[in-house]
């Protein structure tokens, strides 16, 4: 691997680093930089060649400073020196910080954990010295190396596992959709197809195909049949630059009675936290989700939702039909997480936690409808005018809404 070429800024620092404190060591503060031992001395040897000072004074006053004409070393100096070197650890951990806030994105792709901080690594290795990323991130860099190496045989295998699941979706289609993972692995063994039945389960799992179960699940609302697949436009990014712009939803139960539930639709605005849609009813059908965002866009004015996103997960009312004519007819971009993942819509599924939680105060039910659904009304309006939200730099959700327009007038 080439070696890198380091900043002089960043080679000042390093020094400063490592003059500061008679305990340290070459080999200490290259670990913490993620340099070799005898490239830190080096930068150190020509420290010392361009201040002339010998090695047990620079060790001594904790820095390279320069003597004054007395021989002695001015107060400023020290101070200045001083600075200097708490700049440094200051800008090394904010670049650590910088480091894993970056990292906090790979790791809720859904992938394997370590593979995870291994592709990071590998996309950041030309911005930061491998060895750092690594100690940072507490892997092993012998297996970094070793899990680059391997990329060919995880494509191959990728490959294999597409031609896999051709094979699989012909055998499902041809049992109209009724065989699993058991019926699918014989159909392949009978072709002369040695495979283990594990591998068939998480191929048909990855690539969404379902064997049909003996106890299958109504369904109140039932998709189009010719419907397009919906991209992930959020992909996790639970932020936006403005309101009215990127929206989240999501259905929840309102458990009430005895045993019985009420649902509860949402439209939750990501640029500004406000819960700018809602709707209540005793069934889960598709007007359900559509009364939501009706009510959403009502609460938009003249410019309603056109031209944003409102992503949701897969549910059969977001998968309708009638929803997406109606996203057609207020101007609204459909985006639709992964099958069985909640951590696709996770602001919408937070959203509802806080809502349960602070409505129901630790109890298991409301007493009726009625109760549950004045609870649910009352929390809404609180929580869109008077709750203050963390991400919102503690204010409510209506007050950074007309923070932004009266900036945005201002500009």
């Amino acid at each position: 691997m080439a070696m890198k070429a380091y900043s002089a800024e960043f080679k000042a620092d390093a020094v400063a680093l490592y003059l500061s404190d008679p305990s340290h060591t070459f080999e200490g503060i290259g670990k913490d930089l993620g340099v070799s031992r005898e490239t830190l001395r080096t930068w150190v040897r020509a420290e010392r060649k361009r201040t002339g000072a010998p090695a047990a004074e620079l060790r001594a006053s904790g820095a390279a400073r320069p003597a004054s004409r007395a021989g002695g070393v001015s107060s400023e100096s020290v101070l200045e020196e001083e600075n200097r070197q708490l700049k440094a650890q200051i800008r090394k951990l904010e670049t650590e910080r910088e480091i894993l806030r970056r990292a906090a994105k790979y790791f809720g792709r859904g992938d394997e954990l370590v593979s995870s901080h291994f592709q990071f690594v590998d996309d950041h290795c030309d911005t930061f010295p491998v060895k750092w990323l690594c100690q940072i991130l507490e892997v092993s860099r012998s297996g970094f190396y070793r899990w680059r190496a391997a990329a060919p045989a995880r494509d191959a295998r990728t490959s294999a596992d597409e031609e896999l699941a051709a094979r699989i979706r012909a055998i499902h289609d041809d049992s109209d959709g009724t065989y699993g993972a058991p019926r699918v692995t014989a159909e392949l063994r009978d072709a002369g197809i040695e495979v283990n039945h594990k591998r068939v389960e998480r191929v048909m799992r990855v690539k969404g195909i379902v064997g049909l179960h003996l106890r299958k699940p109504v369904r109140t609302t039932i998709p189009a049949p010719d419907a397009a697949p919906v991209p992930d436009l959020v992909r996790r990014d639970f932020t936006a630059s403005a309101p009215n712009t990127r929206y989240v939803g999501d259905i929840t139960y309102l458990p009430v009675g005895d045993g019985e539930f009420m649902y509860l639709a949402t439209v939750l605005d990501l640029g500004s936290r406000r819960l700018a849609g809602w709707s209540i009813a005793d069934h889960m059908r598709t007007e359900l989700v559509t009364d939501a965002l009706r009510a959403a866009a009502a609460c938009r004015g003249a410019a309603g939702l056109d031209g944003s996103i409102f992503h949701s997960d897969n549910g059969a009312q977001y998968a309708s039909a009638e929803f997406a004519e109606l996203c057609c007819e207020l101007g609204v971009t459909r985006s639709r997480g992964a099958v069985g993942t909640s951590a696709d819509n996770a602001a919408a599924e937070s959203l509802n936690a806080t809502l349960k939680r602070e409505t129901l105060k630790g109890r298991k039910r409301w007493n009726s409808a009625g109760e549950a659904r004045a609870a649910v009304f009352r929390w809404i309006t609180r929580y869109n005018t008077r709750r203050r939200h963390s991400t919102l730099g503690q204010i409510c959700p209506v007050e950074f809404e007309q923070r932004s327009a009266t900036l945005a007038t201002a500009a």
